[in-house]
């Protein structure tokens, strides 16, 4: 796996083995950065159910100015962290190993406010999805217009609407889904 575009392009990112954690697709993340654009830069970005940690390091590599990495399997927090050593990125990231929710909770504690916010539990982690998406559309963490993607199976259905979440786009590649959510003002 590598980092597709920006200041870290090109680099080699380590993965983590076995079937606890699915990797985004180089081609998928391309797809979600090319639909985000400019709106990375200078963002609060939130990469929720990490893995590898390859989707925030991406936001990174873009300009984004912080990145939080939400990962609660081990073994996957030490790849995240080995990850951003390898690239030495030593500021603006941040590793919360926690369950999602508490992570969002803990940041909405200390007054972040995410401009993007990614969201890729297992496909299989339905209950997931609408417990993160759910949360978020109640909750105050969101910046005025933030973006809220959830990667998902085609075969799985999300909700249009979670509170002031608004899908405003679904794009296929696949099998997998990108629903793409804004903060209504």
């Amino acid at each position: 796996m590598r980092v597709i575009a920006g200041r870290f392009k090109s680099r080699q990112l380590k993965t983590l083995r076995g079937a606890q954690t699915r990797p985004t697709s180089d081609r998928l993340r391309e797809t979600l950065f090319n639909v985000l654009g400019p709106a990375v830069a200078g963002a609060v970005f939130a990469d929720c159910y990490a893995g590898s940690g390859a989707v925030g390091i991406e936001a990174l590599s873009r300009g984004a100015e912080w990145v939080y990495f939400l990962e609660s399997h081990h073994p996957a927090v030490k790849v995240i962290r080995e990850n951003l050593a390898r690239l030495e990125i030593e500021t603006g990231a941040e590793v919360l190993p926690f369950d999602v929710l508490a992570g969002l909770r803990e940041l909405e504690r200390r007054g972040v406010r995410l401009d993007i916010v990614f969201l890729d539990p297992p496909y299989q982690a339905a209950e997931q999805y609408e417990r993160a998406l759910g949360w978020l559309g109640e909750s105050a963490l969101l910046a005025p217009g933030a973006w809220v993607i959830a990667e998902h199976s085609r075969r799985q259905a999300l909700a249009k609407q979670y509170g002031a979440l608004s899908r405003v786009r679904a794009l296929r590649q696949g099998d997998a889904m990108l629903s793409i959510y804004r903060l209504r003002l």
